[in-house]
């Protein structure tokens, strides 16, 4: 195996194949990417044997080949070398070298490789399975929704987004018990049968991170897979084999009050009163009067903070305890100038939507406010 390329154009992909790789795995094959370069193409491969990582560029090949090489280290070798085009290559030693190929140093690294023979296969699908969504709207669905999932692993069927084909929309909704984000987009696909599964985080955050939010991204579901192309990647994760909770049984068919206001001014006064909220429980306080909003903070004997702002409100009085985080976190991913608070008293349910409304909204339950 002889060939070279572009060290930044290899480097980009081997920083997406690290991500990939659990630094705690014992097996040490599963802490090597897999190189195999034919006809001018480097594939490069990853796994975890939870989440798969394929993508392919354009080297040139001078002896086709395979293998595979620690990929942390890897990774550092090539983040170490100056620009320019690099040679890599095995020796009949299994060493696989590592050398620039123009520039004042001599520069010579070499890593202990592994047969590729001895690499896991990665799950396949048929391809009259796939189907395909505008990137643009999946990026969207899942920025809307990723940052409710559940961290607890004792509740693993939260610990993912909920995916699922309602007549002629795509729903994605997550939980962690205390909020809840959904969204729903209007999608012209002729399949008819699309089970709801729930998606683990990880190859929802790469597909974010990878995807240009332009052309179209393939998807395909296996029975207990996803399967993702798009761009020149493809990835594959399993599903978490749990049943959802019944998300409609929390979203309120009614609610008495609406609050708006300038979203911009609330993240703002969020984040300066958030500076003086105790760590553990993130409570913050809204009380909420006529055309005005008062947002508070203490921090035990440390200090406390307030903020005033007027509001768009003509109900009674009322003081409701909220983590201000889960306030935070959907506005970051709000592009409207209003925002809406639904409510109807103080110890339950706030909807959270874009003003006018849109495809999505979020839900928060309160805390106690004293």
């Amino acid at each position: 195996m002889y060939f070279s390329c572009d060290k930044d154009l290899v480097l980009a992909e081997i920083a997406i194949a690290q991500e990939i790789i659990s630094s705690r795995n014992t097996m040490s094959i599963l802490s090597n990417v897999l190189l195999e370069t034919e006809s001018n193409k480097l594939k490069i491969r990853a796994t975890d044997l939870k989440v798969s990582f394929e993508t392919q560029i354009e080297v040139e090949t001078k002896e086709p080949g395979s293998v595979t090489v620690f990929c942390d280290k890897f990774l550092g070798i090539l983040k170490s070398l100056p620009g320019g085009e690099v040679n890599f290559k095995i020796h009949e030693d299994m060493m696989f070298y590592i050398r620039p190929v123009q520039g004042i140093k001599k520069i010579n690294f070499k890593l202990k490789s592994i047969p590729s023979d001895k690499y896991p296969e990665i799950k396949e699908i048929a391809e009259e399975t796939y189907f395909d969504l505008p990137q643009k709207e999946l990026t969207d669905m899942i920025s809307k929704t990723l940052f409710a999932v559940s961290n607890d692993e004792s509740r693993y069927f939260m610990n993912g987004v909920y995916f699922e084909k309602v007549d002629k929309n795509l729903i994605m909704v997550a939980t962690d018990g205390r909020r809840l984000s959904y969204i729903s987009k209007a999608v012209d696909l002729s399949i008819e049968n699309l089970k709801g599964v729930i998606i683990p985080p990880k190859i929802l955050i790469l597909i974010k991170k990878l995807s240009a939010a332009e052309g179209n991204i393939s998807i395909a579901m296996g029975d207990n897979n996803l399967f993702v192309r798009f761009n020149r990647h493809k990835l594959s994760s399993n599903l978490i084999d749990a049943q959802f909770p019944n998300y409609d049984r929390v979203i309120p068919d009614k609610q008495e009050y609406l609050l708006i206001i300038d979203r911009q001014t609330l993240e703002e006064a969020l984040r300066r009163v958030s500076i003086l909220v105790e760590e553990k429980s993130r409570r913050i306080l809204l009380t909420i009067q006529p055309g005005n909003l008062i947002i508070s903070s203490s921090e035990g004997d440390i200090g406390m903070a307030k903020e005033e702002m007027p509001c768009q409100y003509d109900g009674p009085e009322m003081t409701i305890g909220v983590n201000y985080l889960y306030l935070m976190e959907p506005l970051r991913e709000m592009d409207e100038e209003k925002v809406c608070f639904e409510f109807t008293e103080a110890d339950k349910a706030i909807s959270i939507k874009p003003m006018p409304e849109k495809d999505y909204f979020h839900i928060v339950m309160p805390m106690q406010s004293s």
